[in-house]
């Protein structure tokens, strides 16, 4: 990986991308840091120091203010960060499957694909405008840090609380124009590099927090177990199951075409980690909900069982729910029959299964087969966080564990490869004059 980086460097156009890369990131850091007008930033942090120190895991914000690079929290001018725009990914893929229109688009190549993103972008706006809505309700009411007396917006105004919406909302625009600005001119995916540079910036400060509370000793451990978790979901994440695939040969004219040998490459995690994050966006439902009648008997048990992340109902009810998505979200998004259809076409066939139906049932099969491990593996890593809470009592956003190890694993691999690719273009460019 080290040997790609530094080819990287030695060659002109790829040392301008990666520059450009950089460039794009520290601009997204410093909007990361920058407070949001109307914000008393020193009383923030007063509230904010007390929160992290007690694991901020425990709040309902955890996720956000995971994917956000502790922003959120800070009421920051990039808060919401890419937040809006994976929650509209999500949902318009879900809306995908059920609405034939969005589904007919999908199907038009690349000018279908264009049109989505475009109603993607519509709706991050949308989310936006909800999601900053409420996060300034909250810091205004005193909720957004409980137990804080500090008065996080001194003027109250309705003029100050509709800047602070409006300057929110179009920080996510900036953010998801600084996403394409780095698929287009960069390297990697824009999106998936901010969202992995926002988790990365949260690591130093989660290890240092260990090795302030439980020493020195804990620390080495917690980086040993760390690195072998990580060559772990390096080797998951790129294990697969390769179904062979032959095409028959056919005769245009006077000469034979067709006739090679491929494969349906089927990863053990197909699903990546949107099932954790559906996991975990169900599981703050309840909590929320808790919020409006803390009195009753029911919010009563929530609270005690499901807000802290640390108790075995929670774990179990977290571990299920992320198996359950796993094959749920596999299931809507690699289609047997489609695959099945499309290679019957084009003359393709399993060796030893007949094409159409068959076909069909055998990759539905193998695909049922592979979730299983798949789905147990991603409820595993997802649930290092919350042990290693209890066992060494490091705050929830343990970095070696969960969603943030999977994206930056996942993310890591994938610009990697990006990188490679290109060397040997160049590479082979260079051969063959």
């Amino acid at each position: 990986m080290l040997t790609a980086f530094v080819n990287a460097f030695k060659t002109p156009d790829l040392r301008k991308k990666l520059l450009f890369t950089l460039f794009i990131i520290a601009l997204f850091r410093v909007g990361s840091v920058l407070p949001t007008p109307g914000v008393d930033a020193a009383a923030v942090q007063r509230c904010l120091n007390p929160v992290l120190q007690g694991g901020s895991g425990n709040s309902i914000y955890g996720m956000l203010n995971l994917f956000s690079g502790g922003a959120l929290l800070q009421l920051s001018v990039f808060a919401l960060t890419i937040m809006p725009y994976i929650t509209a990914s999500i949902i318009i893929q879900l809306l995908t499957v059920v609405i034939p229109r969005l589904e007919a688009l999908k199907k038009e190549g690349h000018a279908g694909t264009t049109k989505i993103t475009q109603y993607t972008r519509y709706l991050t706006m949308g989310l936006a405008v909800l999601q900053s809505t409420t996060i300034v309700a909250l810091a205004r009411s005193g909720q957004m840090f409980p137990g804080c007396t500090e008065t996080l917006i001194p003027n109250d105004s309705i003029l100050t609380l509709v800047t602070m919406v409006i300057t929110m909302t179009a920080g996510t625009g900036v953010i998801m124009w600084f996403g394409e600005l780095i698929t287009d001119r960069g390297v990697g995916n824009g999106m998936s590099i901010l969202i992995f540079v926002s988790i990365a910036a949260a690591f130093p400060t989660s290890l240092w927090a260990i090795r302030q509370q439980q020493g020195w000793g804990i620390f080495f451990v917690v980086m040993a177990i760390g690195l072998v978790i990580m060559g772990a979901v390096i080797y998951v994440e790129q294990a697969q199951r390769r179904i062979p695939v032959q095409y028959a040969k056919k005769m245009i004219g006077r000469r034979a075409y067709g006739g090679s040998s491929t494969y349906i490459p089927l990863k053990v995690n197909q699903a990546g980690v949107i099932p954790v994050i559906f996991a975990s966006s169900l599981s703050y439902l309840p909590v929320l909900a808790a919020q409006f009648d803390p009195t009753a008997p029911w919010a009563a048990w929530v609270n005690a069982n499901i807000a802290r992340g640390s108790h075995p109902v929670y774990m179990i009810g977290f571990f299920l729910l992320i198996v359950a998505f796993t094959y749920f979200y596999v299931g809507i998004t690699f289609n047997p029959k489609d695959v099945a259809d499309n290679m019957k076409k084009h003359g393709g066939f399993i060796p030893g299964i007949r094409a159409g139906r068959p076909t069909e049932e055998y990759l539905q099969y193998v695909l049922s087969r592979i979730t299983a491990p798949g789905s147990l593996y991603l409820g595993v890593v997802s649930l290092i966080p919350l042990i290693a809470f209890v066992l060494i009592g490091a705050n929830q956003n343990f970095p070696f564990g969960g969603t943030s190890i999977l994206i930056v694993v996942g993310v890591g691999l994938d610009t990697v490869k990006q990188i490679e690719s290109q060397l040997q273009q160049r590479h082979y460019e260079g051969f063959l004059r």
